[in-house]
């Protein structure tokens, strides 16, 4: 619930720039479209604003990252085991809601002050976040900071295709998957070291400087290209819309609430979300300017292409808190150690997404990477659920590479795949829409992960010193347990894991299967009609 560097061209970057100012010729004029070229020309300006566009991505995955080895500290000091999952999903819920708004936002006013706005929303959240005084503040910062955090990562893909032509944005988003390489290596290592050092308070308000320095770089960088038309914001289908996915992700986590996915209140989430869709469908309809345009799901591509973008939301993004939790308490590692071994993940990530972003690049074809990053997802996840407590720890590094390969491949395919089927008007819709499946994907996963947890640890009993909850354990407590106890706990949550890595594997064989349907198009170069 992405990333990419600089290309070898890009190295004069690395030191003090000349007069990094935008030249007359890099600011297309105000009444430009879409279609009239680049909005930057100059190859340097260009690059620049690419890296600052990377920096805000940095930052917002950056944070899901480092959340993740910290969350088990957190709930040491404010207990709630039951709301691990919502650190988490309370912030995907939010994001996968506001992204369609933030696309079309984007499409009708210009997506300079669209991305600028969305920061600023980014980094007041991660400030309040640092500032929280239990689970439920914390929550309740994280849907803060959510509301920018959706708007960054749809800003920036609809920015890249207003950067670049289609192969060549091809190759540049590969190169941003190295951005989520370094931000998911260093994530949960700085989650685990700063929660250690300075109080897990710290992870959030890293984020502080980060934020004030991109919005003052887009500021003064960032050309402003003015939309051809007349804006009309779909206020209704946006509220319909984020009412019906908050519905069924609410709906997923109705079982530790109610008790039931069937309980009475479930089926009462779970038909408001249904007339909230319908009611969207219909408002859609006759929308001047629909949030989300229906003739998208006209084209079967996109269709396929939404579904393999919510499988991949849900392995890439949704299991990374869970993998953390795995981690710490079925092997033993400390936080920042456990932290380590997400470099095995991260890394994979990055080797598969620049080979895979090359080659789409020089070939215009993108679906036998999509099969092939599906296909890897199922095989290691499948071997998830083999790992036991006690497994080498090489040897879960090993599934981790491959886990992340398989993500790394198939990364950019559904934003490359839906830009290029959407019409050129639609392209920031298009963008909103597909990152929506991803983090909506990534939401509903930690609720079902979230649950399949807390129902197979509800019927362990494990007696501990002073009658303490074994599932509230920090790991530093943990560590301090007698080895048989530990052992015990150890046991229980790698049994329990077995069922949400079974889980995982087999929204993955969706996935392969959607992949499998695609259509081999071949994508234009510049010039060229779309296929």
């Amino acid at each position: 619930m992405d990333n990419r560097t600089n290309p070898p061209s890009a190295a004069p970057l690395a030191g003090p720039h000349p007069r990094l100012e935008p030249h007359p010729a890099t600011v297309t004029p105000t009444s430009a479209t879409a279609g009239e070229g680049p909005l930057v020309t100059d190859p340097r300006l260009r690059l620049f604003v690419y890296l600052l566009l990377m920096s805000a991505m940095f930052m917002a995955t950056l944070d899901n990252q480092i959340v993740s080895t910290a969350l088990p500290t957190i709930v040491g000091e404010f207990g709630d085991l039951e709301r691990f999952g919502w650190v988490g999903s309370a912030y995907l819920l939010t994001t996968s809601a506001v992204m369609p708004l933030y696309g079309k936002l984007g499409d009708l006013f210009g997506r300079k002050y669209v991305i600028m706005a969305a920061i600023a929303i980014f980094t007041l959240g991660s400030l309040v976040c640092g500032l929280a005084v239990s689970m439920n503040t914390l929550i309740a910062a994280r849907v803060l900071q959510a509301l920018g955090g959706g708007g960054i990562m749809v800003s920036i893909f609809s920015i890249n295709a207003d950067l670049f032509e289609p192969r060549e944005r091809a190759r540049y988003q590969s190169y941003a998957s190295l951005v989520l390489m370094i931000s998911g290596a260093i994530g949960p290592v700085l989650g685990g070291t700063l929660s250690d050092l300075f109080g897990w308070r710290s992870i959030f308000l890293v984020n502080l400087p980060i934020g004030i320095a991109v919005l003052i770089g887009l500021a003064v960088l960032l050309p402003y290209r003015k939309p051809h038309r007349k804006p009309k914001i779909d206020y209704a289908g946006a509220i319909l819309l984020a009412g019906a996915v908050a519905s069924v992700v609410f709906w997923a986590d109705t079982p530790q609430i109610f008790g039931s996915l069937i309980a009475p209140q479930s089926l009462g989430v779970i038909a408001f979300g249904a007339l909230c869709a319908i009611g969207w469908v219909l408002v859609e309809r006759r929308a001047p300017e629909p949030v989300v345009p229906l003739s998208l799901f006209s084209k079967p591509t996109i269709n396929l292409l939404l579904i393999i973008s919510l499988v991949s939301g849900a392995i890439g993004i949704g299991s990374v808190n869970y993998i953390a939790l795995f981690l710490q308490t079925t092997t033993g590692l400390s936080p920042s150690m456990a932290g380590l071994l997400f470099i095995a993940t991260t890394g994979g990530i990055a080797v598969g997404s620049l080979a895979s972003g090359r080659l789409i690049a020089k070939s215009g074809r993108y679906k036998p990477f999509s099969i092939a990053s599906t296909a890897l997802g199922v095989v290691s996840l499948g071997m998830f659920s083999f790992i036991h407590a006690g497994t080498p720890v090489i040897l879960i590094g090993l599934v981790m590479l491959l886990q992340g390969i398989g993500v790394g491949i198939g990364q950019q395919v559904p934003v490359i795949g839906v830009q290029n089927a959407a019409s050129k008007s639609d392209v920031g819709a298009a963008t909103g829409t597909v990152t929506l499946s991803r983090m909506g994907g990534a939401a509903i996963a930690i609720s079902i992960y979230g649950a399949i947890i807390g129902t197979s640890l509800s019927n362990v009993a494990i007696q501990l010193p002073d009658g303490q909850d074994f599932r509230n354990l920090t790991p530093e407590i943990l560590s301090t347990l007698p080895d048989a106890t530990r052992a015990l706990v150890a046991n229980a949550y790698s049994d329990a894991f077995v069922p949400l890595f079974l889980a995982a594997s087999g929204m993955m064989v969706i996935g392969l299967i959607a992949a499998l349907l695609l259509p081999n198009v071949r994508l234009p170069t510049a010039g060229e009609k779309k296929a």
